[in-house]
């Protein structure tokens, strides 16, 4: 009788998504107006940093519902696949690599300090031991490489904040594909309920137990000196980050 061999599964590109309506652990509301919504699957992004100097083939190009932009499946060199975040003007059955210096290609992946000035880059790694990016991800949204001195590179964001990253941290060449998403139209509230975002009332529409915005005689405006959240904190045009580490690296703020 011959012995049966057990071979290891390959890692799933697909995974359950559990629902948490913004509930805490203690099951009460943290973040408001979030339920419903279609089922779902998150799909397993990787970085080409996992799989240094090998090429990799695009196998197709496909629609993410967890993101704004689109997902690029690739098949590695070992047969193994993968998922990606694509890059506009990426096309089914070419191939990328990633390596510390490589040809400056649309999807290609190399360190900043090798990537031309003026270059257009997108998934920025912030941390060269995460092999994850971090920076210029969402859909349409590109960063571009000022100049490199020493060992770290100037990088202006999508924000127009021109920010110094290390120059061996990884970045992809191009820019994130779906550049159109911001024309998408939300025509009905259906939409929103699917994407499983609740109605959302406004302050001023409120009595003013309920909101510092409401109350007042039939349509009445905010009525305060600046706007302020259900709990009383500044809103609109408020700085809300902190004192960083990494306030030293930002050379220019954004405007």
């Amino acid at each position: 009788m011959k012995k049966l061999i057990k071979v290891k599964p390959e890692k799933r590109l697909l995974v359950p998504l559990k629902k948490h309506a913004g509930r805490d652990i203690n099951g009460h509301i943290s973040v408001r107006h979030r339920g419903g919504g279609v089922k779902r699957q998150y799909r397993l992004i990787t970085s080409l940093n996992l799989k240094m100097d090998t090429n990799c083939k695009v196998e197709s190009i496909e629609y993410d519902p967890n993101r704004t932009a689109f997902i690029a499946k690739v098949k590695f060199d070992d047969g193994k696949y993968g998922y990606i975040l694509a890059a506009a003007k990426l096309k089914v059955g070419d191939m990328l690599i990633a390596s510390d210096k490589t040809e400056v290609k649309v999807g290609n992946r190399m360190q900043l300090k090798n990537i031309p000035t003026g270059t257009q880059i997108y998934d920025i790694q912030l941390n060269p031991d995460k092999n994850i990016g971090q920076l210029a991800r969402s859909a349409g949204s590109f960063a571009q490489v000022m100049s490199s001195e020493g060992k770290y590179t100037q990088v202006k964001l999508p924000s127009g904040e021109i920010r110094k990253v290390l120059g061996v941290c990884f970045a992809s060449v191009g820019q994130v594909s779906n550049p159109q998403h911001f024309l998408e139209r939300i025509s009905k509230a259906g939409i929103q309920r699917l994407r499983g975002i609740r109605p959302t009332v406004r302050g001023k529409a409120m009595n003013p137990v309920s909101h510092p915005h409401g109350g007042g005689e039939g349509v009445a405006p905010i009525g305060l000196k600046y706007p302020k959240t259900l709990w009383g904190k500044p809103a609109r045009g408020v700085k809300t980050r902190r004192r960083k580490y990494s306030n030293k690296l930002i050379v220019s703020k954004r405007k």
